[in-house]
């Protein structure tokens, strides 16, 4: 196995493991950071599955229907070609996407039997997520047994939470289970911040910062000088926001109610919370805001969906300011965050009075900047990039354990 030159350049291959497809990018990290390529392998265990790899400019350079029949075939099928397309080039290393960290980990860590073991002991926090995440660890394990791999935590962000915002208002001896407010989408926010930095400078990036990450997945988090104050997601990612398939915050009494007077399974209430709530549970047509949007103006359950998602983003944005005492920056970052003039003009129309105004053509265009000249918030729409998250995470913690060993 090659060891890595801390000179010369890394090559390491990030993975973010879902329940039947895994995304992935390759980098060359070093003085420049190089993407490679990207790849996407989908309906793993289903009929019809597909692999497919792109090059940095966006050229496919494989694309094959194949069906695949779990976790560790897929990943067989992706490091065989990445072999047998860079045959000279050896993986210094892996970056894994960990959804949640529990209380332990707030820091990438390299993977070792005993934080394998760790994250075990918390699969019942993230059911949805860590067992696939496990998965793609152990295949990389057996066919590269001497490869390093990195889990980098979506939850260890938030770790610096004050404990006022990681508490829930529960009896205090859940608090020492585990049961308190997590928070995800870390690899994104940290991502943004770091953006932020580079193009509006540190002064900006440390001042009262809320990024709304809205995705099929949707967050927001609340930053004061470079730290995570309070975020929307709490135990599991199905808090907080309205979400395209999952419902955000909800009154307890309702799964209560469901349980108890319904006769609703826990399985039954788990798949109606998180695969047929939000979007698609209020439109009865879609998750996808693209298509709410377009039927919108003739459907009137769609067109229910979209502002009942937007009425509670504004609920959620003036909650976090009201953490932040006031607000400098906000940042609308993922697919909707980033691509949706509609969505972002309709969450910031009647925020006025937090100093929000935006330009309707500046928004319309997608600009870095689309707020109004003068406006008391600057308003930045920033794409983010986890997968660059990673794969930096993974170079600077297996550079300093090179430093450490040479010295």
């Amino acid at each position: 196995m090659k060891t890595m030159d801390v000179a010369g350049v890394s090559r390491i291959l990030t993975i973010n493991s879902g329940s039947s497809s895994i995304k992935c990018s390759l980098y060359h990290m070093g003085q420049i950071e190089t993407l490679v390529l990207l790849g996407d392998i989908e309906r793993i265990g289903l009929h019809g599955g597909r692999f497919c790899i792109w090059d940095a400019g966006g050229e496919t350079l494989i694309e094959e229907h194949r069906d695949l029949a779990d976790h560790d075939e897929a990943l067989k099928t992706l490091l065989d070609w990445l072999q047998s397309r860079f045959p000279d080039h050896v993986l210094d290393a892996v970056g894994h996407r960990v959804v949640h960290g529990g209380t332990k980990y707030s820091q990438p860590r390299l993977i070792t039997a005993e934080v394998l073991a760790a994250l075990e002991e918390i699969i019942r926090l993230a059911p949805d997520h860590l067992p696939h995440e496990l998965k793609a660890i152990r295949a990389v394990h057996r066919y590269y047994p001497g490869m390093k791999q990195v889990a980098c935590f979506d939850t260890a962000f938030h770790r610096q939470m004050p404990e006022l915002a990681q508490r829930l208002p529960l009896p205090r001896s859940l608090w020492h289970e585990g049961v308190l407010r997590y928070g995800f989408h870390g690899l994104s926010y940290e991502y943004i911040l770091e953006k932020l930095r580079e193009t509006a400078g540190r002064e900006a990036a440390a001042g009262r910062v809320i990024v709304a990450h809205l995705g099929n997945g949707a967050s927001m988090a609340a930053i004061k000088s470079g730290k995570c104050l309070d975020t929307t997601m709490g135990l599991t990612p199905a808090g907080g926001l309205m979400m395209g398939k999952r419902s955000g915050d909800l009154d307890p009494g309702v799964l209560l109610f469901l349980l108890q007077e319904k006769d609703r399974s826990p399985s039954t209430v788990d798949y109606l919370v998180n695969q047929r709530s939000g979007l698609i549970g209020v439109s009865g047509i879609s998750s996808d805001m693209r298509d709410l949007l377009e039927l919108e103006s003739e459907d009137p359950h769609a067109a229910q969906a979209v502002d009942m998602y937007c009425y509670q983003a504004k609920k959620h944005l003036a909650a976090m300011a009201a953490v932040l005492g006031g607000l400098d920056t906000l940042v609308f970052t993922a697919g909707i965050g980033a691509k949706s003039p509609a969505i972002r003009k309709r969450i910031c129309q009647g925020m006025e009075f937090l100093g929000i105004r935006i330009d309707s053509k500046l928004n319309e265009a997608n600009d870095a900047v689309i707020s109004r000249d003068g406006a008391a918030v600057t308003v930045r729409v920033i794409k983010t990039d986890e997968e660059l998250m990673i794969a930096r995470h993974v170079y600077n913690l297996l550079r300093n354990d090179s430093i450490l060993e040479e010295g």
